[in-house]
């Protein structure tokens, strides 16, 4: 039930305003969950930060699926999709604002699982409002043109102020770190505002009362029994749970896995600009792809794109990580030989031990790339220090400052292997980058406006409920996959590596799915036509 939306070859103003909330919440994607702050989180929480991250962001995406056809069903009543988009938007934004008040990687991650349900959850209701918005001809370019502005500009804009902000005070100044989280709230805020005002509720449910808990259940149910008596759209829906796991891991653990391995920060943040520019105008030209070739075969040519994105990725880890381990063993070695041998005996021995290893965690970077003046800088002290403990750490900083000298002397052969592994990753990191961009963009949005085509308007919450469902699930096991191989291993490349089976499978079901798809799409073509 709802008004019938009038075909025009400009964009209207509701198209125009839905388009602008991917401007505006793209800068989460870019910001806080791939770029800066993934690597901001690891660089706290320690050599194990990234597997903790795998870790949270499954929590995350694990609740907004169980709750995503719930919300669905509920949302596809007179007056309620507006409302639910809105609870979760500011969800999302007040809890990133948060992120910015805390430094303890422990609180920071129970936070962003929060403004991540907030983010999630906004782009249900954001993804079913594009059959209230538009029409079934021109759903690819709108949904595409949704992805293109959020790469260009939400995505881009404010990366590119926290970069120039990252650079000019250093990467680990805390002043730079938070304007990169407070720029992505309040971007995310303002940029809001049109799709509040002028996306409207088209297709619902035409009923004044609201839906009471047993209806809404109700509802999920019988979704659920159409989508499985639908064979062209649970085959559909199925291939991409697989797929679409692949895409979103990678979004999420790319840096975090960079980080792990020792890649520069900045470099890799530079790298993944260049995917958001990439991006921009792939996510214009993938619609004219799959008109010419058809939808299903453009998201299998992507699907295939990401599975060569995979083989880089685990290249990228495989050839480093061993002269890594080298490099860290040997250092770790040198660790505790040279704190055990220090001259000096400390009254605090509790804190100093804490401390003398926590000067030694920070001069293995700095040996390991040779940076002789930040090491050099380098200072051994606590809050609450005595003065005769004040005394004695000049003393072990100086001893230990030599003895890492000794040992980058002693040990040229492994940080110069090791240096070599880095430049030959970080360039795989670039050329892995640069591929994303080229079909990133594009198979989400593809996805998604197939999808919208495939399912009945006046349900359209209903369908993405569950269309969110298998995504968001995807999305816990990819992380998760990731986390625990890389766990039991203790190799992150073979993490990486382990995705390529979640594209494979994907690519198999959507390839056997041809016959019944199109006769889906013809079907709901003509009730449209109606």
């Amino acid at each position: 039930m709802g008004k019938v939306l009038k075909r025009t070859d400009k964009f209207t103003k509701a198209e125009k305003s839905w388009i602008l909330y991917d401007w505006a919440n793209s800068v989460y994607a870019t910001n806080i969950m791939a770029a800066i702050f993934p690597t901001i989180f690891v660089s706290m929480a320690g050599e194990s930060g990234d597997m903790w991250w795998g870790y949270g962001t499954s929590i995350a995406t694990f609740i907004i699926a169980v709750l995503a056809p719930i919300l669905g069903a509920a949302a596809d009543y007179k007056g309620m999709k507006k409302k639910l988009f809105t609870v979760f938007m500011l969800l999302g934004v007040v809890f990133t604002l948060v992120l910015s008040f805390t430094n303890d990687w422990r609180i920071m991650l129970a936070v962003y699982v929060v403004s991540r349900i907030g983010f999630a959850g906004s782009n249900l209701f954001y993804d079913s409002f594009l059959t209230d918005v538009t029409t079934n001809e021109r759903m690819d370019k709108v949904s595409s043109w949704g992805y293109a502005m959020g790469y260009i500009g939400g995505s881009t804009i404010p990366f590119i102020m926290s970069i120039a902000m990252l650079l000019l005070l250093g990467y680990s100044n805390p002043i730079a770190q938070k304007f990169s989280i407070i720029i992505t709230s309040v971007w995310w805020l303002v940029f809001s505002v049109p799709f509040i005002k002028n996306v409207h509720h088209v297709h619902y449910k035409d009923t004044d009362s609201r839906p009471t808990i047993k209806q809404v259940f109700a509802n999920v149910g019988n979704t659920l029994k159409d989508i499985m008596t639908e064979k062209g759209m649970m085959l559909f829906i199925i291939a991409y749970f697989f797929y679409i796991d692949g895409v979103g891991t990678i979004i999420s653990v790319s840096t975090a896995y960079g980080t792990a391995l020792g890649l520069g920060a900045v470099g890799m943040i530079l790298a993944l600009l260049i995917t958001q520019i990439v991006a921009m105008p792939c996510s214009i030209l993938f619609p004219r792809l799959a008109k010419k070739i058809s939808t299903r075969r453009a998201l299998m040519f992507a699907i295939s794109v990401y599975m060569f994105i995979c083989f880089v990725g685990f290249m990228m880890g495989f050839t480093l990580e061993p002269h890594q381990a080298a490099y860290n063993n040997a250092y770790k070695t040198h660790t505790e030989t040279s704190i055990s041998n220090i001259s000096v005996e400390f009254e605090d021995k509790a804190s100093s031990d804490k401390f003398l290893h926590d000067y030694m965690l920070k001069s293995r970077p700095l040996i390991r790339d040779e940076k002789d003046e930040d090491l050099r800088k380098l200072e051994l002290t606590w809050e609450g220090i005595s003065a005769k403990d004040a005394d004695n750490a000049l003393i072990a900083q100086e001893e230990l400052y030599n003895k890492n000298l000794a040992f980058a002397k002693d040990n040229e052969g492994k940080i110069n292997d090791y240096r070599k592994a880095q430049k030959t990753s970080t360039v795989l990191f670039w050329a892995m980058a640069i591929l994303v961009g080229t079909v990133q963009g594009g198979i989400q949005a593809t996805s998604r406006s197939y999808f919208g085509k495939l399912i009945p308007k006046e349900r359209s919450n209903e369908f993405f409920g569950f269309f969110d469902i298998f995504g968001k699930f995807a999305s816990v096991v990819g992380p998760l996959l990731y986390s625990f191989v890389a766990g039991i291993t203790g190799r992150s490349s073979y993490g990486t590596l382990c995705l390529l089976v979640l594209f494979i499978v994907g690519l198999v079901i959507l390839k056997g799915a041809k016959k019944p798809l199109e006769e889906l799409e013809l079907s709901r073509a003509k009730q449209e036509a109606i």
